[in-house]
C-alpha cells in the first residue's frame, strides 16, 4: 500500500511537470498582413483562481509598416457580466518578438510603458499600455473601461533594426474596481485568440518568451501531490510480532 501511494504521488508530480503552466497564445505578421485584424477574449484570474464573469475583448490591425516601426488599431471592450457587477479594464499588455525598443498609443489607453509588472504570476511583459500617466500597469489610477464599455486607439511598436516578422504573443489585461465577487478587488486576464485575418502563421501552444501563464488549481493539485508523497514515505506505525 505505501509503494502504491508512492508511485501514484510520483505519477501526479510527473504529470504536473509535464503540464507545466499555459502560454497565451500568439500571432505572427508581416508586410503581407496589412489590413488584417485578430480578436482575442481574456479570462479572469486571481491567485491561481478563475474568477466567473470577469471577461474582456480585444481586436488589433496592422494599419501599416513604416522602417522600424509596425502600426496598428485597437478596440478593448469589457464583456464582464454575473456575478460580477463591475470591473474597469485600466491596461492590456503582451510580448514581443523581437524586443521592443520604443512604443507609443493613442486612445482609451493612450499611456505606455516597456518592461512592467503584472501581478498574479505573469511577471514582466515586454509592452503595456495603460489609461492612467500615473500609477504602473499593475495597478493605480481610476480610469479605465467599465462594464460594458468599449474604447479604441492607435498603438506604434518600434525596433532597433527594420524587421521582417513581428510575433505578438502573451496577451493580458489587468481587471480593477472589481464588485460583485467576494474578497476580490483586482484581477488579470490572459487572451486566447478567437480570430485573425492574418496569412502569417499562428499559435496557440507555443510562444516567443514570455512568461507563462499560471494554470487556476494548479498549486492546490501540486500540494495534493506533495502530501501525497509525504504521507507515502512515513513508516508503517505497526510492525509484525516476530
Amino acid at each position: 500500500m505505501r509503494f502504491t501511494a508512492y508511485r501514484a504521488g510520483i505519477a501526479l508530480v510527473a504529470f504536473m511537470a509535464m503540464c507545466g503552466s499555459a502560454n497565451a497564445d500568439s500571432i505572427t505578421l508581416g508586410s503581407g498582413d496589412i489590413g488584417s485584424s485578430f480578436t482575442l477574449n481574456y479570462d479572469g484570474f486571481s491567485n491561481g483562481t478563475t474568477i466567473s464573469g470577469l471577461t474582456g475583448s480585444t481586436t488589433f490591425k496592422l494599419t501599416g509598416i513604416s522602417g522600424n516601426t509596425y502600426n496598428f488599431d485597437y478596440t478593448v471592450s469589457n464583456t464582464s457580466s454575473a456575478p460580477v457587477t463591475d470591473s474597469r479594464i485600466s491596461s492590456f499588455a503582451f510580448n514581443t518578438d523581437p524586443n521592443i525598443s520604443s512604443a507609443s498609443s493613442t486612445g482609451a489607453y493612450s499611456y505606455t510603458t516597456l518592461s512592467s509588472t503584472y501581478p498574479n504570476g505573469i511577471g514582466t511583459v515586454d509592452v503595456c499600455f495603460k489609461d492612467a500617466q500615473t500609477g504602473s500597469c499593475a495597478g493605480g489610477g481610476s480610469g479605465g473601461l467599465t462594464l460594458g464599455q468599449s474604447g479604441s486607439g492607435t498603438f506604434s511598436l518600434g525596433f532597433s533594426a527594420p524587421v521582417s516578422s513581428l510575433t505578438l504573443s502573451d496577451f493580458y489585461v489587468r481587471y480593477q474596481s472589481i464588485t460583485g465577487v467576494p474578497g476580490i478587488s483586482s484581477a488579470s486576464g490572459a487572451g486566447t485568440l478567437t480570430s485573425s485575418g492574418s496569412t502569417s502563421s499562428t499559435s496557440t501552444s507555443t510562444s516567443t518568451g514570455g512568461t507563462p501563464v499560471p494554470e487556476p488549481g494548479m498549486l492546490g493539485l501540486f500540494g495534493a501531490g506533495v502530501i501525497g508523497l509525504a504521507l507515502a514515505r512515513r513508516r508503517p506505525v505497526a510492525r509484525l510480532a516476530r
